[in-house]
């Protein structure tokens, strides 16, 4: 029935000038603007995520967008350069390395991630590409 739609995800933000400005600059994403203040993310490979403006918004619990990657630590490194601060969670007794990437056991099938979050509160992930 959807097999051909483009579908895209969509989140809430509480300031809309602050977030065209996050994922804009700080992250490098090409960011439109359009009606009713609602932002377009243009992903690689064509995907788009919309951010439209909610007064009353709170921030997503969970992850909303993910960033896969080819060198974790070199993402996390240019994170931290632009001062982006990680999130650390107890995630059933694991913990992050210094970094602060929750790095994968030895054969296991989780890739290393790092979650930080966008100047509303949502969620986000940077995650070794496997």
């Amino acid at each position: 029935m959807f097999k051909t739609t483009h579908a895209f995800s969509s989140f809430s933000a509480n300031d809309i000038e602050t977030a065209k400005k996050f994922y804009g600059e700080a992250l490098g994403l090409d960011v439109t603007s359009g009606e009713m203040g609602i932002l377009t993310l243009k992903l690689a490979g064509g995907g788009e995520v919309i951010i439209y403006p909610k007064h009353d918004h709170e921030p997503a619990t969970f992850t909303v967008l993910n960033f896969p990657v080819d060198d974790i630590d070199k993402a996390v490194d240019e994170l931290a350069a632009r001062g982006i601060t990680l999130e650390r969670y107890d995630i059933h007794g694991a913990t992050p390395d210094a970094k602060g990437i929750y790095r994968a056991p030895a054969g296991g099938h989780a890739p290393d991630i790092a979650w930080f979050k966008d100047p509303a509160g949502n969620i986000l992930s940077v995650l070794k590409q496997n």
